[in-house]
């Protein structure tokens, strides 16, 4: 561990409680329910590859209407951040009460930004030859969701979105440890959103990677993803206390394109970097949410690192056996489940076929059981081999 504390380290950085949309519920109550249950929340269905129907983690919930909106918002991404907002606004009201003056930046992650809807305009395009006249580029530029976020609140800035694959929202959140540990803010509001279309299924499916069953992550039956859609936001300042986000960890493998690093050599090492800023022996980690894709490779090389660092003894799930991978929003999302594990002292369970690959190297797979977490770590990983670990700690 680092012998010198460094202001990263040093400044607090207080996460709030999340405010959620996403398959499981749109109310952290009705969430944290479906989460501790193992409760998978995932609709057959051919929208976007007709005549093959897969299993997508869809918000069902009823979303804020877009009408209203400027023509460079009104997207399905937008609207499930709107909803998301909403949840965040009492946490946001209370801190602005105590700090009137406070410089609130807005950092998400996103991988769709708003292409669904030009998925849908561009057909139109190609049945008229003209772009139809709601059509608005900006909609699925990747900056979108901050700058709605911002111009919904009225904030100046720092506004900025990130896109780094399914590691965008975690990255998000790092971002705001950063902006607060440099004094560019006294809040940020932070996570991610992203939505299901046509790219985003279709390009799964050309790499082959999409199941056509439930996932089955860790299995030995694993046949590789199910998509999903979500939001998830935090207000993040500086304040003691409660939910900290600790530590985190960053590497880039760099080493394929699409395929992760198969000793996991790189995953090992962002896990590492999580505790050694927290200043937190491995022992000291009492659960640990899992990408945990359900594909061959990921779930492979995850073992390896998981192994590596934790050995066998550590509770851990891959919660994306209930919301399907929400890509962009995964990071934030799972870092989420990771704050009402800290907050209920309950385990979200693993959920597959019960039936582990006995070529991976072995696991403490999550039961539906209480304990009394201090800390969790959540892991994310992406193409080109970019892996984010975040390390959460209850604090008094």
């Amino acid at each position: 561990m680092p012998d010198r504390l460094t202001p990263l380290q040093t400044q607090p950085c207080r996460l709030s409680p999340p405010a959620l949309i996403c398959p499981l519920g749109d109310d952290l109550a009705t969430i944290a329910d479906a989460l501790f249950r193992g409760q998978r929340a995932l609709v057959r269905a051919d929208t976007f590859t007709p005549g093959r129907p897969l299993p997508l983690g869809r918000v069902t919930a009823t979303l804020p209407a877009a009408r209203a909106w400027p023509a460079e918002h009104r997207s399905r991404n937008n609207q499930l951040l709107a909803a998301a907002l909403e949840r965040l606004l009492p946490t946001l009201d209370a801190f602005r009460e105590r700090r009137p003056r406070a410089r609130i930046g807005v950092v998400l992650g996103t991988s769709t930004s708003g292409i669904g809807e030009t998925e849908v305009a561009l057909t139109a395009r190609q049945q008229s030859g003209s772009w139809p006249e709601s059509f608005h580029y900006q909609r699925h530029e990747i900056g979108s969701p901050a700058r709605f976020v911002a111009d919904r609140l009225g904030l100046e800035g720092p506004v900025y979105t990130l896109s780094t694959a399914c590691t965008s929202s975690a990255r998000a959140l790092i971002s705001a440890k950063r902006l607060l540990a440099t004094g560019a803010c006294d809040a940020v509001i932070s996570g991610g959103a992203d939505s299901l279309c046509g790219l985003t299924v279709n390009g799964f499916a050309s790499l082959e990677a999409l199941s056509d069953s439930p996932c089955q992550p860790f299995s030995v039956n694993r046949s590789g993803i199910n998509l999903g859609e979500a939001a998830a936001l935090f207000l993040v300042t500086s304040e003691p206390g409660g939910i900290q986000l600790a530590g985190y960890g960053e590497t880039s493998d760099a080493y394929h394109i699409s395929a992760p690093r198969p000793d996991g050599q790189g995953a090992a090492d962002a896990m590492q970097a999580a505790l050694d800023m927290a200043r937190c022996p491995s022992s000291a980690i009492d659960y640990l949410n899992l990408h945990g894709t359900a594909t061959r490779q990921n779930d492979s090389m995850e073992a390896l690192a998981v192994s590596r660092v934790f050995g066998d003894r550590l509770p851990c799930s891959s919660t994306k056996a209930l919301t399907g991978h929400t890509l962009g929003a995964c990071g934030a999302l799972e870092a989420a489940f990771c704050w009402l594990t800290l907050d209920a002292g309950r385990l979200p369970p693993q959920v597959h076929d019960g039936q582990v690959d006995p070529q991976l190297p072995t696991l403490t797979y999550a039961t539906a059981t209480p304990c009394n977490a201090t800390h969790t770590l959540s892991n994310s990983f992406a193409f080109g081999g970019n892996n984010v670990a975040l390390l959460l700690e209850r604090r008094s």
